[in-house]
């Protein structure tokens, strides 16, 4: 739990990734988005994907969780259409965050770098416009924050906003946007990278083309750092940070594929009603990675994309069973056995 706000009263959530060693470590601090609800009742996020590579290429790695988010304490606080006053009422946090990750022994103090994605992102931005001693670079991913419904112009609110924290910008940025972004598209990009450097703003724009079925959801996606990967390693060259790998992290074990039936034989799949095969054609045709799971109770549930998808598929399953769910199908392969749980390679 991290200390901010006010007197230093909030408590923020923290998930802290490290390599083995006392350290100092070149630190990174990536910045969460907002799922749709109440901010309250948010997952935890931990970024693995982007925190594993970073671990690899020796840096310690700190995932905060924002005031009134999941289990941080405080209360969140919006600005309606007001994107300029929510980046900076977030970024305040990330201030805090910056502030008592110098105090600790195992962070180097000079190499410092932000991350940011979706509200993150924004908010990563206008904390760019303090000073934040040892920080040397942010990483802009989808940056932004979208109003569902036409309650106003949050996308010209939102050029407003880039326009300002351009003109008080203090340290580079790089940004990376696809053209399948469901939240920004490329026209919008394309304003607020231009209102931002227009108003003297530091920012290199890596507009990548479409990622699977959202772009938006690139840096939670297995397959994205064959996107991200290339673009980070070269802004962090450009501001001193070290981007060669000196530690091996192990990838999750991976379930193994087995014969018991083909990938697309719908009848196959043991104990579900005709409802639930129909979920499985449907769940082929969602995109990787996914998983699918059953229970003996009839049960299923399945999940696509993002992190940790078969645990995902195992609890929606679960929700609904008195019996322990097991995986079906994972990405392209069947994994189940009759006679137990799939091994493990």
């Amino acid at each position: 739990m991290v200390p901010a706000g006010r007197a230093q009263s909030v408590q923020l959530e923290t998930t802290v990734f490290r390599p083995p060693g006392a350290g100092p470590f070149p630190l990174l601090i990536i910045n969460h988005g907002k799922a749709p609800g109440n901010p309250k009742f948010q997952s935890r996020d931990r970024f693995i994907y982007l925190a594993t590579a970073f671990v690899r290429r020796g840096y310690a790695v700190m995932v905060p969780m924002r005031t009134g988010f999941a289990n941080s304490t405080g209360k969140f606080v919006e600005y309606g259409c007001n994107m300029t006053a929510n980046g900076y009422e977030q970024a305040g946090d990330i201030a805090d965050v910056v502030r008592f990750a110098r105090t600790q022994p195992w962070v180097d103090n000079d190499h410092i770098v932000l991350a940011g994605q979706s509200f993150g992102g924004l908010a990563s931005m206008a904390a760019a416009t303090q000073d934040l001693p040892g920080v040397r670079g942010i990483m802009n991913f989808a940056g932004g924050l979208k109003v569902h419904g036409d309650l106003c112009n949050w996308q010209g609110a939102l050029v407003k906003a880039f326009g300002e924290y351009g003109r008080r910008n203090k340290l580079p940025s790089m940004w990376m946007y696809g053209a399948n972004d469901s939240y920004f598209g490329p026209e919008l990009v394309a304003r607020m990278h231009g209102a931002f450097t227009a108003a003297g703003g530091k920012a290199d724009l890596v507009a990548y083309g479409a990622f699977k079925k959202d772009a938006h959801g690139l840096l939670g996606n297995r397959d994205g750092a064959a996107v991200w990967l290339p673009e980070v390693e070269r802004f962090l060259a450009g501001v001193g940070m070290p981007t060669r790998e000196v530690y091996a992290v192990a990838e999750p074990p991976a379930q193994k594929a087995t014969r018991y039936a083909a990938l697309d034989d719908v009848g196959a799949v043991p104990y579900v009603p005709q409802r639930g095969r129909e979920q499985y054609r449907e769940f082929l045709n969602k995109a990787t990675p996914r998983a699918f799971a059953i229970s003996a109770t009839g049960s299923w549930g399945w999940a696509e994309e993002g992190e940790n998808t078969n645990e995902k598929a195992l609890a929606a399953c679960q929700a609904a069973s008195k019996e322990p769910c097991r995986l079906y199908s994972v990405d392209n392969d069947i994994v189940w056995s009759e006679h137990g749980t799939a091994g493990r390679n």
